[in-house]
């Protein structure tokens, strides 16, 4: 890893090749790339077009799904801490291996390596298929010792019909870096327990917590709401609702910091924009979703329509909830947008509603109290804490896709190198960032 850390360091004043790959479900998956801005002399700049045959994709896919968390599937979420293949890394790199010869094109793989030995790191922007979506590119292994994120940076593609949309008004960090960052830390949901199936995602906190010091460093800045003086006041509130969420937005923020609970939409229903965030809201709140107990979840179609058809007076949801330049989405499956053919849901809102970049889970995450419980994970270990930090962290750089790779490739060294659960991908490699800039081609970074 030393060599993957010194190519690392490379020129970071290049402007960084960058590769878009798009990918096509018809039957077989058709994968075709493009190289932007770099010219034939410099090598690796020809795209070219890919074909996984149909058996191959979802052999590849059903074998990936069953390493996944399945906290609904009795025993689903024990055994992707025990026995799956993502919690031991000689199988976790045997299923790396077999994703890698599925997914990634020959040619491709090539020219990634051809900037790679020249101590260069290029950007893969990926738009994958919905049958691919939750594919961690990052982790696919074109060689036993080497993986995608070793030698270039990852991001995903935002759809480019909401990017380009006439009506989108988009935030810019660089305007807005100094404002106060939103954070909606683990809110209790009306009507569901702390050990519920709506219950505490981070469980109880105290002042030593990874987590509280995030808190801490922010309010110590001034740059947090809500603002509190005891940071582990800041976790567990009951007062964080849509409202008190419209109201911190239009006062102006930098970004948006959300743990907790989403429930993704499923896939074959074809209804995207019914994926929802779980804030405090009580059931006498206006919105699109069904009830649930004594709670209204807060829809991505809420964040599109807003009160469209549900009042006299209706505002847009962009118009009630004016989202920030950067979004941190740290809940299960709250990047379930790439699963479908009209990506609709809460990636898709927060960009709708003026975000550049929207980092996002593609799976279910366990918890740290699961990590404990069912994977003997030390109880010092905190992964899910240590996830939400590093994204915190990474959204407060002027590159955060490059950061978040740069703390992904840290725990890829402490998987390789010293296996155990706490290490393991189940956390670390569910996010992706879903950048605005690649869609309309800017590579540029503040």
């Amino acid at each position: 890893m030393s060599e993957v850390s010194a190519r690392a360091a490379a020129d970071q004043d290049q402007d960084q090749p960058t590769v878009v790959v798009r990918m096509a479900d018809a039957g077989d998956l058709y994968i075709a790339w493009r190289w932007r801005g770099v010219p034939d002399a410099h090598g690796g700049a020809a795209g070219g077009i890919g074909v996984v045959p149909e058996e191959q994709a979802e052999a590849a896919v059903r074998r990936f799904a069953a390493a996944l968390p399945a906290p609904g599937a009795p025993g689903g979420l024990e055994a992707a801490l025990s026995t799956g293949e993502l919690a031991s890394f000689d199988a976790e790199q045997a299923l790396a291996q077999e994703l890698s010869a599925a997914f990634l094109p020959y040619n491709l793989a090539v020219q990634l390596h051809e900037w790679y030995s020249r101590g260069i790191r290029p950007r893969v922007c990926v738009q994958p298929s919905p049958r691919v979506g939750q594919i961690p590119w990052e982790l696919i292994a074109p060689d036993p010792g080497l993986r995608l994120v070793d030698f270039a940076d990852v991001c995903l593609l935002a759809p480019s019909g909401i990017v380009h949309a006439p009506a989108r008004v988009g935030r810019s960090w660089e305007n807005d870096r100094h404002l106060p960052v939103v954070a909606v830390l683990d809110p209790r949901v009306p009507g569901f327990r702390a050990d519920s199936v709506l219950g505490s995602v981070l469980g109880r906190m105290d002042a030593t917590a990874p987590m509280s010091q995030l808190v801490a460093g922010l309010a110590e800045r001034d740059r947090l709401l809500p603002k509190v003086e005891d940071p582990v006041a800041a976790f567990r509130r009951t007062d964080l609702d849509r409202l008190w969420l419209s109201d911190a937005l239009h006062a102006g923020a930098s970004r948006l910091l959300y743990v907790g609970h989403v429930t993704a939409a499923v896939p074959t229903s074809g209804r995207s924009e019914s994926a929802t965030m779980h804030l405090a809201c009580t059931a006498d709140t206006l919105g699109f979703a069904d009830l649930q107990r004594d709670h209204r979840p807060f829809s991505a179609r809420d964040l599109l329509l807003g009160t469209y058809t549900l009042s006299e007076t209706p505002r847009s949801g962009p118009q009630l909830w004016p989202i920030p330049s950067r979004v941190a989405l740290i809940a299960c499956e709250s990047g379930g947008d790439l699963r479908f053919g009209e990506p609709l849901g809460l990636v898709a809102a927060m960009l709708t509603g003026g975000a550049e970049l929207v980092t996002s889970g593609r799976w279910p995450l366990p918890t740290d109290l699961a990590f404990h419980r069912l994977g003997g994970a030390p109880q010092d270990a905190r992964p899910l804490q240590d996830a939400v930090c590093a994204i915190n962290a990474a959204h407060e750089r002027p590159d955060p896709v490059a950061a978040l790779n740069d703390w992904q490739r840290t725990r890829l060294t402490a998987w390789r190198e010293h296996g155990g659960i706490e290490n393991s991908p189940l956390v670390w490699a569910a996010f992706a960032t879903v950048d605005a800039h690649a869609a309309v081609g800017d590579t540029r970074r503040d």
